[in-house]
């Protein structure tokens, strides 16, 4: 009687355990031990103990290869801090990917940069070098002052976006008078 009873528990037990193919085979793309996966992340990067920048990306991919690599595929936001902790700088890109060991970020798709003078840089790709603390890139960009609007092709940058250079600026360049040097200064 009790071993009748023990054999249809095991049936009715295993019986519930049937899944359907197609979500076994889902989940197990998921599953993927190469790659890790973050939706709605929040990261902090700090500094000697100091909070320096805040990224936000709806998907994170983070590739765990020999060379391995974050990617954000559906956009950035990333909130620069100085020492108060203050935000004094702001990126949002469409697309972003770091490379850890190269120390490189390249953001690309209606990059935004507004940096700490309220100066507002838009392109649609800026190459971050952390190693060497710079920031460029070989497309066209646009930088709107509280006066002017500068644009060309192509820009190297500080890491903080307040000292430029547009490489092959075009248009119209106001020059301040008091600082440029005349002939008779030579």
């Amino acid at each position: 009687m009790f071993g009748r009873l023990y054999f249809i528990c095991c049936v009715l037990l295993l019986a519930g355990c049937v899944n359907d193919m197609s979500e076994v085979e889902q989940t197990a793309a998921l599953a993927d031990p190469g790659i890790e996966k973050g939706k709605d992340v929040v990261l902090y990067y700090s500094e000697d103990g100091m909070v320096k920048m805040c990224i936000q990306a709806t998907t994170l991919w983070r590739y765990l290869t020999d060379d391995p690599y974050v990617e954000f595929k559906d956009g950035m936001k990333v909130e620069f801090f100085n020492d108060e902790e203050k935000v004094i700088s702001t990126l949002t890109s469409g697309y972003g990917i770091r490379y850890e060991k190269q120390l490189k970020t390249i953001v690309r798709d209606q990059v935004v940069v507004i940096n700490e003078n309220q100066e507002k840089l838009e392109t649609e790709e800026l190459v971050w070098d952390e190693k060497k603390h710079i920031i460029f890139t070989d497309k066209y960009v646009s930088i709107t002052t509280a006066d002017e609007v500068l644009y060309g092709t192509g820009l190297e940058a500080d890491e903080t976006m307040t000292e430029y250079t547009i490489l092959h600026p075009e248009g119209i360049i106001k020059i301040d008078m008091d600082d440029a040097q005349t002939d008779e200064d030579l």
